[in-house]
């Protein structure tokens, strides 16, 4: 059976019901160029006995290829690297706020009692004496999240660069899996206009900006970016309006070509330089760096 012969068919021409995998290809490899009686053709091929048997099977066909698409999705590398940052953060987040509880917990045990996550170490460590066991356990729990958000930190900056090479080199490992998180993978980031890289992180002031309560944002996460954040207050505009544009390109050079390009870096270190050493000004006065 010819493509054109298998379209006129429908696409379970020639499948085995009882093979989940193969009904699933089938599937998602069909096409057909109109709608036709897709039941009734499937039952006169002998694919189903009947209409709700054929539905049966369209059901089951479509939950396992979509099942299968998300496992793919989720297992790809920018997704393993949003899963990674993700859990990094929440690591660190929960360590340093379970630090703190601990160190008021711990000052009603002791006069000296430390605060932060060295003192969560130091805690961990003692042999405890009996009224304090309690606090010795939670201390060691603080100190092995805090060890599992320094691996992670590890293992992103081993993955970024393979996943975003153009970004990492340009953000820093950490910044550009954040960027990529937030964007909500690689591909999102790489449609996103440099407008928009510019203000991720910074939604809840953006939406205030919206509603008329504050005033526009300059900059969201890219704020952490030594470019951003060694410049003057009143030139950061302009430095968040360079690096995010920089930024788009190289998202989109990672996901759509995927070769490092040293000269976005080249161009964006000369940009800053020039916007950091001019003598002042209103901010924004030189936009040059949306490079769209």
């Amino acid at each position: 059976m010819n493509e054109s012969e298998r379209a006129e068919a429908g696409w379970f021409a020639a499948v085995d019901r009882d093979e989940p995998d193969s009904v699933r290809r089938a599937l998602e490899n069909g096409r057909a160029d109109g709608p036709a009686d897709w039941p009734r053709l499937a039952v006169e091929a002998g694919f189903a006995a009947d209409e709700d048997a054929y539905y049966d099977s369209l059901h089951e066909a479509t939950v396992t290829a979509t099942r299968a698409a998300v496992t793919e999705r989720e297992r790809a590398d920018d997704r393993q690297l949003v899963h990674a940052v993700r859990a990094m953060d929440d690591c660190r987040r929960t360590a340093n706020e379970l630090a703190e509880r601990l160190a008021e917990w711990a000052g009603t045990l002791e006069a000296e009692a430390g605060t932060g996550l060295e003192y969560a170490r130091v805690l961990a460590a003692r042999d405890p004496e009996p009224h304090e066991s309690a606090v010795v356990s939670l201390a060691g729990r603080v100190v092995d999240l805090a060890d599992e958000a320094d691996d992670l930190h590890a293992l992103v900056e081993r993955l970024a660069p393979t996943v975003a090479p153009n970004l990492s080199a340009l953000a820093g490992p950490v910044l550009a899996a954040r960027l990529v998180s937030l964007a909500g993978g690689l591909e999102s980031l790489a449609k996103k206009p440099s407008g928009t890289i510019q203000v991720l992180g910074a939604e809840d002031a953006l939406f205030a900006h919206l509603r008329g309560h504050a005033p526009s944002p300059k900059h969201g996460i890219i704020f952490t970016h030594d470019a951003v954040r060694g410049t003057r207050r009143e030139d950061r505009g302009s430095a968040a309006r360079a690096v995010a544009g920089k930024l788009a390109i190289a998202a989109r050079v990672d996901h759509y070509a995927g070769d490092y390009r040293p000269e976005l870096e080249t161009e964006l270190t000369e940009r800053i330089e020039t916007i950091q050493a001019r003598a002042g000004g209103a901010d924004g006065a030189d936009d040059g760096g949306n490079d769209e």
